[in-house]
């Protein structure tokens, strides 16, 4: 009902009075230059052999800079966690040449840009792979649905194999390590993927965690590998450059668990004492599955940090959002695909 009221208040309104296009300080001094961002989506335009951020690449982020904060596509930070045709990566010299590239045209533009950190878990395939297996908090396989192989050919999921307690301390020095390559491309921060189904996301659920171990069982010991991932982030970035994504409500990548409300709530707490930069939520996802959903007005009394509220947003139902307090910015994925020059539009139109 609140944003309900907000939305009609700002039906009218000439956007010169809109919160969306003023700025918004993320931590103690990363200033964004408005309130829109251009949310992460994988756009498959990378080298798919090398992974490599190419021209195309370099020219899409380029275009969208009238964002004040962009966020790359999924980049994934090790080759244990590559697994989709096309997606680039940050693990090598070469990888991190080409970001750096990206990153200093986006800055020439008075924008800021964060790397989305990605492991794809159980949604990856064999063939990207020397070991020749995928992973996953549990040997639970994603039925239904394709995927692509390294070819490039549709295929179907695989089961994973389990990751071994004494393996998951390595798999967070992967999300470290490339976090040091992302500082030294000059990323302003950094996003952790903990949705849609992957690595983060199969530890949080019991749907997709079913482990015995310290990392499985209570909502304790389901949120410690992401409690991990973040505290090695800061040893990198200060606490104000480190976002984290997830998604309670969605059904994405086979998920949706029975105490979905009650384990991210948890995590939104705990998650809360970092003093990150924001929290990304999917406010909403196609359909609920299985519990209760939760929207940016629940996730707000639970995390105090800045939020940024995603899924379907309009202009002006973004700047609702932003009235009623719920949210602090907004990002905006399928507006940006065909109008690279969005914010100019919303400002203008």
């Amino acid at each position: 009902r609140k944003s309900t009221v907000m939305l009609a208040a700002v039906a009218h309104t000439s956007t010169a009075y809109y919160k969306l296009f003023t700025p918004l300080k993320l931590g103690d001094d990363l200033k964004l230059k408005n309130r829109i961002v251009y949310s992460p989506a994988t756009r498959a335009r990378s080298d798919p052999v090398s992974h490599v951020p190419v021209e195309r690449n370099m020219a899409y982020y380029e275009q969208r800079a009238g964002a004040g904060l962009l966020v790359t596509g999924g980049t994934t930070i090790s080759e244990q966690g590559f697994g989709w045709y096309g997606a680039p990566a940050l693990y090598t010299d070469e990888h991190e040449a080409a970001w750096k590239q990206v990153v200093d045209r986006v800055h020439a533009k008075s924008s800021k840009i964060f790397l989305q950190l990605w492991h794809m878990g159980r949604q990856s395939y064999s063939s990207f792979h020397s070991t020749n297996e995928i992973v996953s908090a549990s040997a639970i396989q994603y039925v239904g649905g394709r995927t692509r192989d390294a070819n490039g050919q549709h295929t179907t999921f695989e089961m994973p194999r389990a990751l071994k307690t004494e393996e998951i301390p390595d798999v967070v020095d992967m999300y470290h390590q490339c976090a040091v390559r992302a500082k030294r491309a000059g990323f302003d921060g950094v996003e952790v993927m903990a949705n849609n189904g992957y690595l983060g996301d199969l530890f949080l659920q019991s749907s997709t965690n079913q482990r015995t171990d310290k990392y499985g069982g209570s909502f304790e010991s389901r949120y410690r590998f992401l409690h991990e991932i973040v505290e090695a982030l800061k040893t990198v970035y200060p606490a104000g450059r480190i976002a984290v994504r997830l998604s309670p409500n969605g059904t994405y990548g086979g998920m949706g668990s029975d105490d979905n409300a009650e384990m991210f709530t948890y995590a939104l707490e705990h998650l809360s004492e970092h003093g990150l930069a924001y929290l990304a939520i999917l406010d909403g996802f196609g359909r609920y599955a299985n519990s209760r959903p939760l929207t940016v007005f629940d996730v707000k009394k639970a995390f105090k940090s800045p939020i940024m509220a995603n899924n379907s947003y309009t202009r002006d139902t973004a700047e609702g959002v932003l009235q009623s307090g719920a949210a602090d910015l907004v990002g905006f994925v399928r507006l940006f695909l065909s109008n690279p020059d969005l914010t100019e539009r919303f400002q203008n139109d």
